[in-house]
């Protein structure tokens, strides 16, 4: 199956964060799906990043 991530559940994953879903957690992790992530979030994050509002162990 095919994964759009959006920015909040990639950056849920990524830290281990418990406010996403088991379920979406399990999709994320499933090694036969294709996961993809927007350009958009990539932007986003990295709008975020330079405001400070967001800090990433290694840039967006």
């Amino acid at each position: 199956m095919k994964v759009l991530l959006d920015t909040q559940a990639f950056l849920w994953f990524i830290i281990g964060d418990e406010q996403l879903s088991q379920p979406a957690r399990a999709e994320i992790e499933n090694e036969e799906n294709d996961l993809y992530i927007s350009s958009a979030s990539l932007w986003e994050m990295a709008i975020k990043v330079s405001l400070g509002k967001l800090t990433l162990t290694e840039p967006p």
